[in-house]
């Protein structure tokens, strides 16, 4: 994977919050104690990777402004690209360039830009309180994607996916749940676990794997996304970096997730998709480029 040196890093797509306290106290607690990333892992079962199933519970919280003049400054310099949050700031540039085309032309919608929020530690959110310990979530409340970037850190070290390309299949399937409030699937998803309480699981499952569908359809077509001048965002992505994003899928599957927290698989438990299941809609997704092709539901909604 190689990003275009002479794109342009949109950072006004990005609501840089670090430093500000993120919503000091009231975060969620990590279990395990002391904010270890055993205890991240543990959260992951969840949440990880996640749409906000378990933050869109929660009441009160807001949204803070970000600051984004270190950051801006940090992407205007000749290294930007040596940059952790440059070059995310870059691949979500990507993302959205693309569905502002694929919306309109595969489901007839207008795409609605949103911001990533880089925050460290806590934050605030339409949602609620959240801390680190989340991994990276979508907000429908405020239509905001958050990732504190030392997730990558926990994604490489502790859950072996070390691969570069981890990092824009992250963002990319979160903005898959933004498209999906966009689609109106995300609150006919929540009226069906409503309805059938007992199926909630499996309909989170459903959402996740579309949103790893939808991942996998703009990988297909990252090259071809440019930034305002035209200049291409990917000068190209390789097979390698699509193994590394279905390496990245099998790390954070809901077995592989509870095999490494030592407990036993429980399919009843699974909230995003077994590392299979997110395999399998990533590749599908990605060898036809279409979101259209991307119904996990079938007759479930």
């Amino acid at each position: 994977m190689e990003l275009n040196e002479n794109a342009r890093i949109d950072t006004s797509q990005i609501s840089d919050r670090r430093g500000s306290g993120g919503g000091g106290l009231g975060g969620l607690p990590i279990p395990g104690g002391g904010g270890g990333l055993a205890g991240i892992i543990v959260t992951l079962l969840a949440l990880l990777v996640g749409g906000g199933f378990g933050l869109n519970a929660m009441t009160g919280g807001g949204s803070e402004q970000g600051d984004n003049a270190a950051l801006e400054q940090r992407c205007a310099a000749d290294d930007a690209l040596s940059q952790l949050d440059c070059r995310n700031t870059l691949y979500v540039n990507s993302i959205q360039a693309w569905w502002r085309t694929a919306l309109p032309e595969h489901f007839g919608e207008q795409y609605q830009q949103t911001d990533t929020v880089f925050f460290e530690q806590a934050v605030s959110t339409g949602c609620g309180q959240a801390d680190s310990g989340v991994g990276p979530f979508y907000c429908p409340a405020d239509r905001q994607v958050y990732i504190d970037l030392s997730f990558y850190q926990v994604l490489a070290d502790q859950l072996g996916a070390s691969g570069e390309f981890a990092q824009p299949y992250v963002l990319a399937h979160e903005y898959g749940h933004h498209v999906q409030t966009l689609l109106g699937t995300e609150a006919q998803v929540r009226r069906q676990q409503e309805r059938d309480p007992g199926a909630a699981n499996e309909l989170s499952v459903m959402m996740e794997l579309q949103a790893d569908c939808y991942a996998g359809a703009w990988a297909k077509n990252a090259t071809g996304t440019a930034d305002e001048a035209g200049q291409k965002i990917f000068t190209s992505i390789t097979e390698q970096d699509i193994r590394e994003g279905l390496d990245t899928a099998a790390a954070i599957g809901d077995d592989t997730i509870q095999e490494r927290s030592g407990g036993q698989i429980d399919e009843s438990k699974f909230t995003h998709g077994s590392a299979e299941q997110r395999q399998e809609w990533f590749k599908r997704g990605y060898d036809g480029g279409d979101p259209t092709a991307c119904d996990t539901f079938g007759s479930a909604l």
